[in-house]
């Protein structure tokens, strides 16, 4: 008979809880954010707030000003992520998802390793560390005549970013306090899109819209029009990114589907079967390539080829391709793959960053 399994060290158990290595899909396009802001700074000097009126380039420092704002905000991006993963732990357990049976990598709510209450005191650690840096330096802008006041995009990021981390997977902590214990956006079949909007969206264009509304004092209020302007290619450049970082939940679930029907977790997946989610991998992978020849359409034709860098990780997407969309593999043997599905996205804003850092540089 098969012996009880070893229970990790202390620090082993709290580190598979809390999944750093699924840290990238969060931060990497946040850098990407950076390098694209960097961009926005070389076309409109008038951005960076102090311009030499020869050249009219910056005078300040801008890589060493939009640095900081830029950890910042990765930080609070991978707090909320690690927030996530140790609510997820203990909500898919409370909630019947992880048992047994589980074919996914070990949780360690689910091993007894941790317990719910546990798991749940690491989750609000997070969620207020990430609060702190949100209140102290994303929210704050002191572009007022009266002073320091609250950007109101900023707040709905930053608030809307703690409520996903726990409505995510949903369950009785903490929802259940506030009558909203039935609602999960994993288990309604909306992780796909909540992953496309803030692993994609929110995470690259969030650092360009930070340093335009608190270096150029940009008010999304009163200078909508200018701000959208300022912020478009940043948005095309966030689309891609998080058709890839979607992939990574499509594999999720994929390979989960068979146990997640018996919790009541209604993932695309499960709707709409196997073959759905693997047509789904296949368009997004394609259509995160196809976002590269638009963009070589519409960069200035000395640059164009710093738009096609992320064709380089093309090689990397064939054979996720094969085993996710076209090949047989189910169960346990997708583990390899969710893990695939990130490293493609990473590889992918390393170079959009660096062909938007070279692009600058010419």
């Amino acid at each position: 008979m098969k012996g009880k399994e070893p229970k990790p060290s202390t620090f082993q158990i709290w580190k598979l809880a809390a999944r750093p290595h699924t840290l990238t899909a969060s931060v990497a396009p946040v850098f990407v954010g950076y390098a694209l802001t960097l961009r926005l700074i070389q076309q409109h000097p008038v951005l960076c707030g102090d311009v030499d009126e020869t050249n009219h380039t910056c005078n300040n420092n801008d890589a060493a000003a939009l640095l900081p704002m830029t950890i910042q905000f990765a930080a609070f991006a991978g707090l909320i992520q690690i927030s996530t993963n140790l609510h997820n732990d203990y909500a898919d357990f409370v909630k019947g998802a992880d048992t047994d049976k589980r074919v996914g990598q070990a949780r360690a709510t689910q091993k007894g390793w941790l317990t719910p209450y546990e798991t749940c005191r690491g989750c609000v650690l997070c969620l207020m560390a990430s609060l702190f840096i949100g209140m102290r330096y994303l929210i704050p802008t002191n572009c007022s005549d009266g002073g320091s006041s609250a950007d109101p995009m900023m707040v709905f990021i930053v608030l809307s970013s703690l409520f996903n981390a726990v409505a995510y997977t949903g369950g009785p902590f903490p929802l259940g306090y506030i009558g909203l214990g039935n609602i999960s956006i994993g288990y309604s079949g909306l992780g796909d899109l909540f992953v496309f909007l803030y692993f994609g969206i929110v995470a690259t264009v969030s650092v360009p819209y930070l340093y335009v509304t608190k270096t150029a004092c940009i008010s999304p209020l009163e200078d909508t029009t200018k701000l959208l302007q300022l912020l478009q290619y940043p948005f095309l450049c966030s689309v891609p990114i998080g058709f890839l970082a979607t992939n990574i939940i499509v594999v999720n679930n994929l390979r989960d589907r068979h146990t997640d029907i018996h919790a009541g977790k209604r993932t695309l997946a499960v709707r709409f079967g196997a073959a759905f989610a693997k047509m789904e991998y296949l368009l997004l992978v394609v259509a995160s390539y196809v976002f590269c020849v638009y963009f070589y359409l519409l960069e200035a034709e000395s640059v164009r080829w710093t738009t096609v860098l992320p064709l380089l990780s093309l090689p990397m997407s064939i054979p996720q391709l094969k085993a996710v969309a076209f090949g047989g593999k189910d169960g346990q043997m997708l583990n390899e793959h969710v893990g695939g599905a990130a490293k493609l996205q990473l590889i992918y804003c390393i170079l959009m960053t660096a062909g938007c850092l070279i692009a600058n540089t010419r």
